[in-house]
């Protein structure tokens, strides 16, 4: 089940959200901007020195096990994740993972979404395949999209429409997608930039609906 985790959170608010769910294993990166991930994590879980990767036992953290990070600097106590999706990808049980897949259950939870805070602890909402299928699948046919069409993603992926809705329709109705880059010529063009423009700019992506309309039957 993924977690979504608002890379803006403080350290109370990521003990909180981690805790809350159970959450067995994080994925960060290093830092962005102020905020410094890694040193978050060691400041809450100070066994990840001593641990080994994969085997965390932190008395704040009971239920996390694995953190992963990403970057090419190596951590104490943490995978890296290009390491990992590489040692994977090399021993894939697909027998095992037909398996798995056999068991599931569109009703199960997929994922949980976790709200700003901003008048509390995030509260946690819990969505199932159902859920976020559905709501992708009935959103772009009235949207009227098709696999012609380009999805301009300008949010971030712990946003709901960012890993949730958005990127679902990219696969139920086989759209492009894009994410906005950075493709201005300056840093003073893109501080006069709306994330928008610099999404439209680089993807060719139509404001209203953050769509291009390149196909017949969408129009």
């Amino acid at each position: 089940m993924l977690v979504n985790i608002n890379p803006a959170c403080r350290l109370a608010e990521l003990e909180y959200a981690l805790n809350k769910v159970g959450c067995k294993a994080i994925v960060a990166a290093e830092q962005f901007k102020t905020s410094k991930y890694l040193e978050m994590l060691q400041t809450l879980a100070p066994e990840l020195a001593d641990a080994e990767s994969n085997a965390l036992h932190a008395a704040t953290l009971p239920e996390l096990c694995t953190v992963i990070r990403m970057g090419d600097a190596k951590t104490p106590g943490m995978l890296n994740f290009d390491e990992l999706m590489s040692r994977s990808r090399a021993r894939v049980d697909r027998a095992r993972l037909d398996a798995l897949e056999a068991q599931w259950n569109p009703d199960e939870p997929i994922n949980i979404q976790f709200t700003s805070g901003t008048t509390g602890n995030p509260k946690g909402a819990t969505l199932t395949h159902r859920n976020i299928v559905n709501n992708a699948r009935y959103i772009a046919m009235a949207m009227r999209l098709s696999e012609e069409d380009s999805l301009c993603i300008p949010v971030p992926l712990y946003h709901c429409f960012g890993m949730g809705t958005g990127r679902a329709r990219v696969r139920v109705h086989g759209l492009h997608d894009g994410f906005p880059g950075r493709s201005v010529r300056s840093r003073r063009d893109a501080r006069r930039r709306s994330r928008g423009e610099r999404c439209k700019a680089s993807r060719r992506c139509s404001l209203p609906n953050w769509t291009i309309r390149t196909s017949p039957d969408s129009i």
